[in-house]
């Protein structure tokens, strides 16, 4: 029987050799973009605030002196701050299509998180909640979007042969902003606004002042919800750097009534598309290409990943109402840009309200994520 080392990453070369891993899974699936390098490197390291708040562990399986399989294992201590019960988590999973392979990998990573006294395990989520999270189960034959994973069919068989069962589904709706809203939702969006109510774009000139806002009406909006952990200060002035590069004020929407922010919506350019070919790599032409993209010939694609209505805000007709005008309001704006197709993701399989909303809008749920949970 051929035995499966399991190496916990310690050390640059193994995370390089970790985070290049899953190209090798995905070299005959033409769908799959590797992200680029430097901004994983970013993101699992210290660099990232989660590691402030969380114990991480990486580990790499090993088979016949190669690399064929990779895993994280995570404890939030802010999810624990918020509900003492919260699981322990795993990620970033990725293998060769071996079943052994993967039950040493979740059997390392349940064996750390019950040591950390998890009683339930959970993922993938890649690291936090408020990341990356999900296993695509539906939606193979298109290409993932910005910050959004992109799975072999088999993994997520491999995952229940281990005893993890569907915790909760989450999925993306797709528009086409070429077309226009339906008539009835034309109807309700072309109204007059209620008195006191106003949508505008982001301010740069007070960036940090309105990331904070936006980090504000997101831990109200998000607060009753599914799996929920507050961003914290310093995660926000990390996503305020972070997200600066890609945001454009014409696709930053913040909601106001009678001067009190209370919805918004950020809409960023699909960088996906502009790296789909450099394998992760932005040298030696990697940049001249990522520039002329994103600068010249512009991207057709965009993705939704923030947008929230306050808990205030979102009853009676304004609540109603707020969805309807921020997703249009920069639909409009993208597809004058040369947009064709936003993403808004993700959306909870039991939030009707917005699945509801999403497809009154011509929204089309193409690619479906799946959080698993098992009992430690």
């Amino acid at each position: 029987m051929t035995i499966i080392d399991i190496v916990p990453v310690q050390g640059r070369a193994l995370l390089d050799r970790f985070i290049r891993l899953p190209q090798q899974f995905h070299r005959d699936d033409p769908h799959y973009i590797a992200p680029l390098h430097l901004e994983r490197l970013d993101a699992l390291t210290p660099k990232n605030p989660f590691f402030g708040h969380a114990d991480v562990q990486f580990w790499i399986a090993r088979k016949d002196g190669r690399d064929v399989g990779r895993i994280s294992a995570q404890v939030d201590h802010q999810a624990l701050a918020v509900r003492p019960d919260a699981p322990g988590q795993f990620g970033l999973i990725a293998a060769e299509d071996d079943p052994a392979i993967f039950r040493a990998l979740l059997t390392t990573a349940e064996d750390w998180l019950r040591a950390r006294g998890m009683q339930r395990m959970q993922g993938p989520i890649n690291l936090n909640i408020n990341e990356e999270i999900g296993l695509l189960v539906e939606g193979f034959d298109t290409p993932p979007m910005l910050l959004m994973g992109h799975d072999r069919p088999y993994v997520g068989t491999r995952l229940e042969e281990q005893g993890l069962v569907k915790e909760k589904d989450l999925y993306a709706y797709l528009y086409d902003i070429t077309v226009d809203l339906p008539a009835g939702a034309r109807r309700l969006v072309d109204r007059p606004l209620p008195k006191g109510l106003t949508v505008r774009r982001i301010d740069f000139k007070h960036y940090n002042d309105e990331i904070r806002i936006i980090t504000e009406v997101f831990n109200d909006a998000w607060l009753n919800n599914w799996g929920f952990v507050p961003l914290t200060e310093i995660e926000t002035d990390h996503l305020a750097k972070s997200l600066k590069p890609l945001l454009d004020p014409r696709l930053v929407r913040i909601v106001e009534q009678n001067g009190e922010p209370v919805g918004f919506l950020v809409c960023l350019p699909n960088l996906n598309e502009a790296i789909r070919d450099l394998g992760g790599k932005l040298l030696p032409f990697g940049w001249a290409k990522l520039l002329w993209r994103l600068k010249v010939s512009g991207l057709k694609t965009a993705r939704v990943p923030l947008m929230g209505i306050k808990r205030s805000a979102a009853q009676g007709v304004i609540g109603k109402l707020l969805p309807f005008l921020l997703i249009d309001s920069v639909r409009k704006e993208a597809a004058d840009m040369g947009f064709t197709h936003v993403e808004l993701s993700w959306i909870l399989e039991d939030n009707l309200a917005m699945r509801h909303i999403n497809e009154s809008l011509g929204g089309v749920p193409y690619k479906t994520y799946r959080v698993y949970d098992k009992a430690l």
